[in-house]
C-alpha cells in the first residue's frame, strides 16, 4: 500500500492532535527521542524514554528545538521505523546505510547503535537540519556518523560521490505530494547504483487522495506493505514513548522492479 491508500485499522481521529492548519502535530523532541520537558498529559507531551530493560538503546535528541521545520521534530512514523530497526537489529551490523531527510535521525541513530554503518542526510538547503543532525550523533556519542546536504530530486556531488548503499531509510518523508517524484527520483538513482538496495519508509496517513502509485510504475520501482504487529509496533506507544499515538501509520519497502514488473 502507498501513502493516501492504507487502512485506518488500528488508531482513529479520536484523539489525534492537530495543528492550526490541519496537519498532525509532531511531537517536539527537547530532551530524548521519547522525552519531552511539556506537562505531562499536555498535547505535545511525550513523556517516557526510548531507554527500558532489554530495550532499544537510549537516543538523545537535541533540547529545545523553537524553529518549526519539519526536520526538527520527532515524528510518530520515525518512532515505528526505529521499532522496525531494532526488530530486525541482528541484521544490521555491517550493512551500509542511509537516511533520507534525516532531521533528528531517530532511525538512523538506533541503527547506527545497532552496528550498522551509517551515513545520515537532509537537504542541502537546510544548514539547520544538517546542523540538527550532527548535534543529535554528537549527544548519542557517535561523533563518526557522517552527516551530508542532500536535496531530492536534484543531482549533487553529494549524491554521486556517495558510497555504496545497502539500506535507504525514510522517515516521513512522503509528506509533501510536491515533493514525492523527487523523493523516489532520488532512490531511484540510488537503487540503479545499487541494484539489491531496499528503501525502507513509514508514513503518516493524511489525505486519501495523495498516492505514489502512478509514481512508483514511472520510475519502474515496486512496493511491499508490511504489517506493523509484525514488527510489535501495532501499539500507541512504543519504547515507553507517548508516540506514534493514535496516528495512523504504515510501512512500505521500496525496491527495483524486475523487467515485468514484478
Amino acid at each position: 500500500r502507498t501513502p493516501g491508500h492504507a487502512p485506518c485499522r488500528r488508531r482513529g481521529s479520536a484523539g489525534r492532535s492537530r495543528s492550526s492548519c490541519g496537519e498532525s502535530s509532531p511531537a517536539s523532541p527537547s530532551a530524548r527521542a521519547g522525552r519531552c520537558a511539556s506537562p505531562r498529559g499536555s498535547a505535545s507531551c511525550s513523556c517516557g524514554s526510548w531507554r527500558r530493560r532489554r530495550g532499544p538503546p537510549a537516543v538523545r535528541s537535541p533540547p529545545g528545538v523553537p524553529q518549526p521545520q519539519y526536520g526538527l521534530y520527532a515524528w510518530p512514523g520515525a518512532v515505528v521505523l526505529a521499532q522496525y530497526l531494532w526488530f530486525h537489529r541482528a541484521a544490521l551490523p555491517g550493512r551500509r546505510v542511509l537516511e533520507l531527510g534525516a532531521g533528528v535521525s531517530l532511525p538512523g541513530l538506533v541503527a547506527a547503535k545497532c552496528g550498522a554503518e551509517v551515513t545520515l542526510s537532509d537537504s542541502e538547503e537546510l544548514p539547520q537540519c544538517l546542523e540538527n543532525c550532527r548535534r543529535s550523533c554528537l549527544l548519542n556519542d557517535l561523533p563518526h556518523v557522517p552527516v551530508i546536504g542532500l536535496t531530492w530530486g536534484r543531482v549533487s556531488p553529494e549524491l554521486l560521490s556517495l558510497a555504496p548503499v545497502d539500506i535507504i531509510l525514510g522517515s516521513d518523508v512522503f509528506f509533501e505530494p510536491k515533493d514525492f517524484e523527487d523523493i523516489l527520483t532520488t532512490v531511484y538513482y540510488l537503487m540503479e547504483k545499487n541494484p539489491h538496495a531496499q528503501f525502507w519508509t513509514t508514513y503518516q496517513v493524511r489525505s486519501a487522495d495523495w498516492s505514489i502509485e502512478a509514481l512508483l510504475c514511472k520510475w519502474k520501482l515496486k512496493n511491499i506493505h508490511v504489517p506493523l504487529q509484525s514488527f510489535n509496533a501495532d501499539k500507541e506507544h512504543l519504547a515507553g514513548s507517548s508516540l506514534p499515538g493514535r496516528h495512523t501509520i504504515e510501512m512500505m519497502i521500496i525496491s527495483l522492479a524486475k523487467s515485468d514488473g514484478t
